[in-house]
């Protein structure tokens, strides 16, 4: 039979000490090690993630900015004079020529008041040809004199001859021919001063004419302007377009200045584009950009950037060159793009989420099993509207997310499923 050991009993119990001696001490040792180890990776759909692999080659820049289509010329039609509305003849949204009467003013005063410029007219009409006449009469006069002096003169002057030729052959004495010479040289100096004043007389009578002219045009051109004011009581378009607003009533008294209505060209129109201020600092005139209406894209260059920051914007009016989509109207709501320049061959992507240009963002990049991605420090340059020059810290091929990632800031590798 089996005798016990003695011993047994003691080398079982001592097995057990070590036992629970090493499972002591190996408690704080996987204690630490726990500590050290670094927290799973969090899981994340790879349908929820907006991926883009990074490219090398040209890079279109461009800006973008919502805005509306404004007509190019609009002009309010003002009151030329003080007048009642007496007429209102149409309503908004009506097509009209530059002669389309729109209103018909009353101004009795201003209907006085053209009745007397043309009575004052034909007044100086009249006086213009009495004093005319006058003149023209006083001229003849001066000429009948003339003629006579010059025909005495003439008749003096033969005279005079004729006795120096009968003085020679002695058949007419020294004292008769001195004094036919001195009767022609009076007449000659007679001739002469009747001549000039004949002149003067010519020249005189030009500008009393004309004194007399400057007043009949004075007159003329009252009773022109008083007619042109009594014309412009029936207000008209004076551009063809459409008739965006009435602003007075019938029965309103108005005065000179005041706008009565709005019209503009809705075939010429431009697109008010609002940039971001952050953007919009490369902006330049001339640059090509297109309008996107919502029912077609329209090619256009920049005319006008504005020298104001409005609420974190800047307007740049853009015109249209193309043939403007159906339904584009003024006030309609579009997308403008404008053109920067062309990158020829840097290293790209697609925007990011929080992607600015010239900062430096951490994305996360895909490893090559496509099941991981670790977050990556990646340097940006120039930036479009939805690409963005890459300076540091990804290749051509390297594949990252995009979107919005802030929910996991606080680990530096996510695992996609």
């Amino acid at each position: 039979m089996d005798i016990p050991r003695k011993t047994a009993a003691r080398n079982k119990k001592i097995r057990r000490i070590i036992y629970a001696a090493v499972v002591l001490a190996a408690i704080p040792l996987i204690t630490l090690g726990l500590s050290r180890l670094k927290p799973a990776a969090p899981s994340v759909d790879a349908g929820q993630v907006w991926p883009d692999v990074v490219k090398r080659g040209p890079m279109l820049r461009s800006v973008r900015g919502l805005g509306t289509l404004v007509p190019e010329e609009i002009r309010f039609i003002p009151a030329a004079s003080s007048g009642r509305v007496e007429r209102r003849l149409l309503q908004p949204g009506t097509n009209v020529s530059a002669n389309t009467v729109l209103f018909e003013l009353s101004n009795p005063e201003l209907e006085q008041q053209s009745m007397e410029a043309d009575s004052q007219l034909a007044s100086a009409q009249a006086a213009f040809e009495n004093r005319k006449v006058e003149l023209e009469s006083t001229i003849l006069n001066q000429q009948a004199l003339a003629a006579t002096v010059q025909a005495d003169y003439s008749q003096a002057k033969l005279t005079a001859e004729s006795n120096e030729s009968l003085y020679k052959q002695g058949l007419l004495p020294e004292l008769q021919l001195k004094l036919s010479r001195t009767r022609a040289q009076e007449l000659a100096t007679r001739n002469g001063i009747e001549e000039k004043r004949l002149a003067i007389n010519t020249e005189a009578l030009k500008t009393q004419l004309a004194v007399q002219q400057a007043l009949l045009d004075q007159a003329r051109e009252l009773a022109k302007l008083r007619r042109r004011q009594l014309e412009e009581l029936k207000v008209r378009a004076g551009i063809s377009g459409v008739l965006q607003e009435v602003l007075v009533q019938v029965g309103q008294q108005v005065e000179p200045g005041t706008n009565l209505a709005r019209v503009a060209d809705p075939k010429r129109l431009k697109a008010d584009v609002k940039i971001a201020e952050t953007q919009a600092k490369d902006i330049q005139i001339g640059q090509t950009a297109t309008i996107d209406t919502r029912n077609g894209v329209v090619p256009g260059r920049v005319i006008r950037i504005d020298p104001a920051v409005i609420n974190g914007t800047v307007t740049v009016d853009i015109r249209l060159e193309g043939e403007l989509p159906r339904g584009a109207r003024p006030d309609l709501s579009v997308d403008g793009t404008v053109e920067l320049e062309k990158l020829d061959d840097v290293l790209y992507v697609g925007r990011p989420a929080f992607g600015t240009e010239n900062s430096t963002v951490s994305l996360f990049r895909y490893d090559p099993d496509g099941k991981t991605a670790d977050r990556v420090q990646v340097k940006f340059g120039r930036s479009s509207v939805n690409q963005i020059e890459i300076l540091e810290g990804l290749r051509v091929g390297d594949k990252v997310i995009l979107s919005d990632t802030s929910q996991w800031d606080n680990v530096n590798r996510i695992r996609l499923n």
